[in-house]
Formats: C-alpha cells, structure tokens, sequence
C-alpha cells in the first residue's frame, strides 16, 4: 500500500516552519522562513509554495491529503486569519484560498492551539479518546476542546478561547481588553508577573538580582531547580490559579483528561504538582471519577507541524 503524506503549516509572529509528514505522524523533512519579513500575505504565501513544492520533490503528489495550516486569529469556516495582531499583513487575509489557488489539495485552517488539539487526537496521548481539552502554554494561553471526537468551533469559529476566561475579576488589564484572563496569570509572561509579585517576600533570592527586562520564564524555572525559594513560591501560585482554570474548564465538557503543551510545563514537578493540587481542590464534587492533567506526547519541536498536518487526516 502507498503511504499517504501531508503538509502541515505553522505560523508564527517569528517564523514559519512547514514539513511533510508521512502517515505514521513522523516529520521526514522541513523547511522554514521568518514570517516578520513579509508584509504582502501574496508574497509571503508564494514564498511558502516554493518551500512545499521543495519537499514533494522526491513524493508522489497523487498520495498528499492536504496541506493543515495552524496559525493565529485563524477562523476555521472562513479560512481566513481574521486581524492578527502578531502578523505584518493586516485585516482579513484569505490564506486557505491563496493555497487553494497553487495548490490542487484540499486545505484545511485552524488557530495554533486546535491544530495541537487535533496533533494530539491523532498522533499523541489522546488517540483514541472522545472527550478531552488541551491547554497551550507559551506567550499567551490558547486551548482546543474535543467533544464526541470533535474539536469545538462554535457558530461563528472561534470556540475554545480559555485562556481568556476571567479568573480574577478585574485582575490584571490582558492584550484582550478584559481584565484577570488566566493567560494573565498562568502564561510565560504570567508567570513573571507572579514572580514580581511575590519578590518582596523573598528578599534573598536569587531572583531579586535579575533586571525586570530580562527576567523569563526559563529564569525563574531555573532558580526552581536551585530550589530557590522564590521561584519554588511562584510556581506553587501560578499553579494554584491554573488548577482553578482547569477546574472550570472541566464543569463545561467533563473530559476524559487534560494535555498541557508548551514550554512552561518544562519546570517539570515544582509546577505541575500545585496544578494537579489546586484542580483537585476546585473540582466540582459530581466530577469524582480520576481525571488526569496529561502532558502531550507530541515531541516539542515537531508538535505544531504534526498538528497542522492532522488537520488533513
């Protein structure tokens, strides 16, 4: 039988990474360009078609499936990235059909963090479940909702916004134009935030040395594995308010587990052990059955292609 292929696309305010994926969710080749030096979406989609047209060379272009395109402010239905605020081409940009165009396979666009949902549906930890929710942890905090084997769009596409959900009403003023959203609070710059927060309580730690301007999340990740009291404390607060989210978030779709993506999750322990706590605690007394906080199975530096590469499947 000959192997089925597909591209997956991610897009990202820094880089854009494409790869041909073989059907065993394994990226055989990959290519990428920096987004931020395109302003024309034109040029820049022209730009991407060279690239996949590089990786078929030696593939069949009969066994492609279609190219999987993750990016964000990315409406499903509509195929178009809607108002990026991270992207230099601005408005609404119909990226399915520019691919469409050059491209006889079917296209298939989604926002990063459903694209990692689907990755995860079909490549990783959730193969074979029905019922699950995936938190993408970074920058900000985006998340995917799969019911009945579906991801949740909504009416309109944009379903599954999580990380904006008010945690702590009238918090911290979010990009969103909301105040107290959990990617406030529980993301990498959250993070910081709760450091800063929490410094003058630890007047000795090594963290009190670092300039605000450079201060991230891998500082303070590393200082917890120095078992730096302050990062130790910043880790058990950013979890608390996490394991609350989750907890919400479980009263909405009663998953068979939740998948934490991202770099944040590297801290490893000192930061998932609070969330697992805290989501214990908040969880509604009816939901009693195990739910576990997974991490993805999908590897880091392949996982955004592999999901935007499932969406085709």
């Amino acid at each position: 039988m000959n192997e089925i292929y597909s591209i997956g696309i991610d897009i990202g305010g820094t880089n854009t990474d494409v790869g041909l994926v073989n059907g065993n969710g394994k990226v055989i080749s990959r290519a990428n360009i920096k987004t931020g030096d395109y302003h024309d979406a034109v040029v820049y989609v022209d730009q991407i078609s060279e690239l996949i047209k590089q990786l078929l060379q030696n593939v069949d272009s009969a066994l492609v499936s279609g190219i999987g395109i993750g990016a964000p402010a990315a409406n499903y239905y509509s195929g178009n990235i809607e108002n990026a605020t991270n992207l230099n081409f601005k408005g609404v940009v119909s990226i399915r059909s520019l691919f469409e165009e050059r491209f006889p396979y079917k296209v298939v666009l989604t926002n990063d963090a459903n694209a990692a949902t689907y990755g995860e549906m079909i490549y990783g930890g959730a193969k074979g479940m029905s019922h699950f929710i995936m938190y993408t942890l970074g920058t900000g905090i985006g998340s995917g909702i799969v019911i009945d084997g579906k991801l949740v769009y909504g009416a309109d596409g944009l379903a599954g916004e999580m990380g904006h959900a008010i945690l702590i009403p009238e918090g911290r003023e979010c990009g969103c134009g909301n105040k107290g959203c959990v990617e406030k609070y529980a993301s990498t710059s959250g993070i910081v935030l709760n450091c800063l927060e929490l410094m003058p309580q630890f007047p000795d730690s090594i963290l009190c040395s670092v300039p605000f301007e450079v201060m991230t999340g891998k500082t303070i990740s590393d200082a917890a594995k120095k078992n730096d009291p302050l990062a130790i404390a910043t880790y058990e607060r950013t979890g608390y308010l996490l394991g609350i989210a989750l907890a919400n978030a479980v009263t909405f779709s009663s998953p068979e587990a939740i998948f934490l993506m991202g770099g944040p999750i590297q801290a490893g322990e000192v930061f998932l052990d609070p969330i697992r706590r805290s989501f214990k605690k908040h969880k509604l007394f009816i939901y009693d059955r195990e739910i576990p906080i997974l991490l993805s199975s999908l590897p880091t530096n392949d996982a955004a292609i592999l999901g935007a590469a499932a969406l085709t499947r």
